[in-house]
């Protein structure tokens, strides 16, 4: 029974949304014409119910004159405001229908029926003055200067919802100056708190910025809307709606087509809800806005020909491309003409274009580009194949080594998560880092530099994590690789030497084919000082520290190193606190200690049950 009637409710409020503002006016309309008739027809309390007839005539004066401005206006009527004053109008005249109609009785008949008092004619007279007031306001909306700031009687109580109406219905129906002035306004009013962000979207702003974005009628316009819908998706239920209303076509239409100063703030709106919503971050790689971002990012820069063992993905991608335009085309045939009919002209306006911007927006625009491809990257593969099949490893090797500041670190960041991605998929690790590739050398050079030369740690983190991402990709031979990390052991910054730690421990991971070899060169290379050092810092790095301490063991148990640093006592010291929080550590801290055992001197062989039965 009670589905049931939740589907009763659910298809009335569908249906009542399908009405036309005519049919919604309609009953209002017709109710007006029937208190009319009653007050005329009333026997006693004459006076007021005149009074009441002259109100009530106004106020149908006034639907009558919304419905013909409505049917006649160029733009489309935004119609939020005018459901909620039509329904708050349809009560009022119920309620003064009812009123007339207990004056159509005298004499002794009257009080058989009811008694109405001045009080009663009083407060359906508030009522109908505040719709009037109301209709006065929808009609304002229709010859106002600029956005009606007026406050309806309605929204009396809130007024930023009257000032979100009249934003709204101003993006819908006012001139381009005015509809520019409103988005920012609603941009302004998003920024400032989460309330206003939900009014926003629950009052149907989302879709006409979205309009405004995609009609490009000025570069001004476009940033207006593209900020407000930036500050309106800050959670994933915002986000959600701005891809149910499509906004994800529109979104990378304007930035491959727009002006420079437009495409940094849509990049930023691309990061913005790729960040968080994983649902839209698919949506854009989906619309092939990787390549686009790729692009931006490379321009005025000049990238090495690809060598021909590279050939064959060079193709594939060309392939792929085609391929993703006939599936956009198919899936929005309305932005296909667009696209098509602007192709050469846009493309030639915007060369020209790009060339005469200052240095200063151009390193903006890729500033936007880099974050929106980092957040994009995370956690995504398909993202993560599509930037690894341009030449964008290249292009982001180019600018970590040129390049300083937020365009370094977002290009840093973007290496780390497809890095984090390569981890876990050995099909991307083989395509987009094989060892005689290019693109990857490049990458690799310049994350070695940067772990070597930077003195940052906020950019000598995400270089050390690409690396230990990376460990199952490099032969035992290459050694270089190892030095730089075990040096950065003793780095002051506990965080960084944390993140050396972690990532040797993949390099000499059992899980690593050639971890025997590796962890032989982090003893060689004189890591295992530094890391008895470490241990002696915080909880978490300490963790991380007796994880490579027992992979080391366990590939290297009778190296003199870790006799001398008394490896053994230390792993035995640390078990029992270290087991306690993470019990998944207690077979390899027991085959680590079982391990040395059989080569230290003075080991026991059965000191490990020490922890498996304590």
């Amino acid at each position: 029974m009670a589905a049931a009637a939740a589907a009763k409710a659910t298809a009335a409020a569908e249906e009542e949304k399908t009405k036309t503002l005519q049919q919604e006016l309609s009953l209002p309309i017709m109710l007006a014409d029937r208190v009319i008739k009653s007050a005329q027809e009333a026997e006693s309390s004459k006076f007021e119910c005149a009074e009441l007839a002259k109100q009530v005539d106004r106020l149908s004066q006034m639907l009558r004159s919304f419905v013909r401005l409505s049917a006649t206006a160029n733009a489309t009527v935004y119609d939020r405001p005018v459901r909620r004053i039509a329904s708050d109008i349809t009560k009022t005249l119920e309620r003064a229908l009812s009123l007339t109609r207990k004056c159509r009785h005298s004499g002794p008949l009257r009080h058989l029926f009811s008694i109405t008092t001045t009080a009663d004619f009083r407060k359906v007279s508030n009522l109908l003055e505040s719709s009037i007031g109301d209709m006065r306001w929808l009609l304002s909306l229709f010859d106002s200067d600029g956005t009606n700031l007026t406050l309806p009687p309605v929204a009396s109580n809130d007024p930023i919802l009257a000032w979100v109406w009249s934003y709204i219905s101003t993006i819908h129906m006012g001139p381009l100056k005015d509809r520019v002035d409103a988005a920012n306004e609603l941009a302004s009013l998003a920024k400032d708190n989460d309330r206003n962000k939900k009014m926003i979207v629950v009052e149907g702003g989302v879709s006409p910025l979205l309009k405004l974005l995609k009609e490009g009628a000025s570069p001004e316009a476009q940033i207006a809307a593209a900020n407000a819908l930036y500050n309106l998706a800050t959670d994933e239920e915002r986000v959600r709606l701005i891809v149910d209303v499509m906004g994800i076509p529109i979104i990378v239409g304007v930035l491959g087509e727009a002006q420079m100063k437009v495409q940094i703030m849509v990049a930023s709106l691309v990061a913005r809800m790729a960040e968080m919503d994983l649902v839209a971050s698919e949506e854009f790689v989906r619309e092939n806005v990787t390549r686009k971002l790729v692009s931006l990012l490379s321009m005025d820069m000049v990238l090495e020909v690809v060598k021909p063992q590279t050939a064959k993905a060079s193709i594939h991608s060309i392939i792929q491309m085609n391929k993703e335009m006939t599936d956009n085309s198919l899936r929005h045939p309305k932005l296909l003409s667009v696209h098509t009919s602007s192709f050469s002209d846009g493309s030639s306006r915007n060369r020209k274009e790009r060339e005469a911007e200052s240095p200063e927006v151009k390193l903006k625009l890729q500033v936007s580009c880099a974050e929106a491809l980092w957040k994009l990257s995370k956690g995504s593969l398909l993202t993560s194949r599509k930037i690894t099949e341009t030449r964008g490893l290249l292009c982001l090797a180019k600018i970590v080594e040129k390049e300083k500041g937020d365009l370094q670190f977002n290009c840093l960041m973007t290496i780390m998560e497809i890095t984090a991605v390569a981890e876990f998929n050995a099909d991307l690790r083989r395509a987009a880092f094989k060892t005689n590739s290019p693109a990857a050398k490049a990458v690799l050079d310049q994350l070695l530099k940067v772990i070597q030369e930077e003195s940052s740690p906020t950019l000598q983190i995400p270089a050390i994590r690409s690396i230990g991402c990376l460990a199952r990709t490099f032969p035992a031979r290459e050694t270089r690789i190892i030095g730089p990390l075990v040096d950065k052991l003793s780095n002051r910054n506990v965080e960084v030497a944390m993140e050396a730690a972690c990532a040797l421990g993949k390099f000499a991971s059992p899980d690593n084919f050639n971890g025997s070899e590796h962890s032989k060169a982090i003893i060689e290379f004189g890591g295992v000082p530094s890391l008895m050092r470490l241990l002696q810092s915080n909880d978490q790095a300490q963790v991380h520290g007796l994880v490579l301490l027992c992979y080391l063991a366990l590939n290297a148990g009778n190296s003199n190193a870790l006799e001398e640093a008394r490896a053994l006592n230390t792993l035995e010291g640390a078990a029992r606190s270290v087991i306690a929080q993470y019990p998944d550590l207690k077979d390899l801290f027991a085959k680590a200690i079982h391990h040395l055992t059989l080569y230290q001197a003075g080991g026991h062989p059965h000191r490990c049950e020490k922890i498996y039965f304590s």
